[in-house]
């Protein structure tokens, strides 16, 4: 009876199935019609336990390290002083999104360089990309890398030095590649310091690859653009638990 104790509908997925559920979607991006079939519930169930573990992996995986310490004071001005023993490396990834249905968002969002609406997100690694430092994601596609730079650079001491390719030029406290001259070539002195420059920022790009593999990071975002952040910092927290930067508690 509905009224007894252990009464009541029972779920049909052990709590394992469902955050491999979470996991899953993410990792594969099926409809959630295919991802009910393959769980053995309803869409409308698939897209309620997707949504519900999204949530709960938010809150305990924290998608950089600055996020990771901001809570605590104490540790959050340590990790900004140590940090400045690195040259922080920085850069951009953009992604195709749903064509917004409001004709001003569409022009907000609208990147020429692509020829698509976009969101644009970017990354502040340590060195050999050993873990994100900071991320901000779900910024208009059309925003220039650099003014994405000069507002994360406000979390930083005025000091912190930082590495990035020609979209950053013009910035304080960030080495970018030689530019070559107008009607000239760069020197072979220059030519392999970019080289030597170049191996560097490899570690960045590669942090956006292991991004990139969640195709829900890559491909046209499917799901509700309010929910972009949460898909795309959860992403980044589970980054960092691949790569070992992030240690669970538990």
């Amino acid at each position: 009876m509905l009224n007894e104790k252990g009464g009541g509908r029972k779920p049909k997925l052990e709590i394992s199935e469902e955050v491999c559920l979470c996991l899953f979607y993410l990792r594969q991006m099926p409809t959630f019609e295919v991802l009910g079939l393959q769980f053995g519930i309803s869409k409308t169930e698939a897209n309620d336990t997707f949504h519900y573990w999204l949530g709960i992996r938010r809150k305990i995986l924290p998608a950089s390290l600055l996020e990771q310490v901001e809570k605590n004071d104490s540790d959050y001005a340590i990790a900004i002083e140590l940090l400045k023993e690195f040259k922080l490396i920085v850069d951009s990834m953009e992604q195709p999104r749903e064509r917004p249905c409001d004709n001003q968002e569409q022009k907000e969002y609208f990147s020429g360089k692509n020829k698509q609406h976009t969101f644009k997100n970017q990354f502040i690694t340590l060195p050999e990309g050993k873990d994100i430092v900071d991320v901000e994601v779900g910024e208009k596609g059309p925003t220039s890398d650099i003014s994405l730079f000069r507002e994360q650079q406000e979390k930083f001491e005025s000091l912190q030095m930082f590495e990035g390719d020609k979209a950053y030029q013009g910035g304080e406290n960030i080495k970018t590649p030689y530019k070559k001259p107008r009607n000239r070539e760069l020197t072979a002195k220059q030519k392999a310091e970019n080289k030597e420059f170049s191996s560097k920022r490899i570690f960045v790009e590669h942090v956006i690859r292991l991004v990139k593999i969640f195709p829900i990071a890559r491909q046209r975002f499917p799901l509700n653009s309010r929910t972009y952040d949460q898909v795309i910092l959860t992403i980044c927290g589970l980054v960092r638990l691949r790569i070992g930067a992030l240690i669970l508690p538990f």
